[in-house]
């Protein structure tokens, strides 16, 4: 139909919702884009043997360091061809980055099945919260503040898990962190739905974000749960 037929508020919203489709349409073609540096950085880290930079202090402060900076970078360049290029940059980073975890798993007999498991999962889950977020019509602005001190506490008891040498508690961080970053994908998808991020490359390394750290930690659990 077309929309000189249509009065300006009938207009406004369906040059909205196509608008919000776009993005969330072109969100999902970078993210699977996306998918393909991650996988060449994880290659050439386990290839390389790559085991992080020794404390786990040290390897958490260059991890936040160079996820900010990044952040950072992609944030001034987003409205450009330069924001996909950085962000590509910083995904093909932290898949470099997760080869440590990767190394570690693939040592196990049944490593590379343990992956699997973990994509699958991951993938499951994104699927769910994607459908979940599809599914409610008003925007969730308000539980940003919530899922970031969720995220605070969450890692401090993990933090304390570390330092203290309490496996039980660091699993159930795990856990709590996958019920938490699954949360934070049903918020970032309805921002994009509700028109509260209209930015596909932003859009994107907040999905990413949550992706990454639901599967390294479904990754995590299931090195720890396996029989080796």
């Amino acid at each position: 139909m077309s929309t000189d037929r249509l009065s300006p508020a009938a207009s406004a919203n369906v040059a909205l919702a196509a608008q919000q489709n776009r993005v969330l349409r072109n969100t999902y073609l970078l993210l699977a884009i996306s998918l393909v540096p991650t996988i060449a950085g994880a290659a050439l880290g386990v290839s390389l043997g790559f085991r992080g930079f020794g404390a786990w202090w040290l390897n958490l402060a260059i991890l936040m360091g160079v996820v900010m900076g990044f952040g950072f970078a992609i944030e001034k360049t987003k409205n450009s061809g330069a924001g996909v290029a950085v962000l590509l940059g910083f995904t093909f980073f932290m898949g470099f980055w997760l080869s440590v975890l990767l190394g570690r798993v693939l040592a196990l007999r049944d490593g590379a099945t343990l992956i699997g498991y973990a994509f699958g999962g991951t993938a499951l889950i994104f699927a769910g919260m994607a459908a979940i977020a599809s599914s409610i019509k008003r925007s969730l602005a308000g539980m940003s503040k919530f899922l970031w001190v969720g995220f605070c506490v969450i890692l401090l008891a993990a933090i304390g898990g570390i330092v203290l040498q309490m496996p039980a508690l660091m699993v159930a961080c795990s856990v709590l962190f996958i019920g938490l970053f699954s949360v934070w994908l049903v918020y970032d998808i309805n921002q994009i739905i509700t028109g509260g991020e209209t930015n596909y490359i932003s859009a994107t390394l907040s999905i990413y974000i949550n992706l990454f750290n639901i599967f390294s930690q479904l990754l995590s659990l299931l090195g720890i749960g396996s029989s080796d």
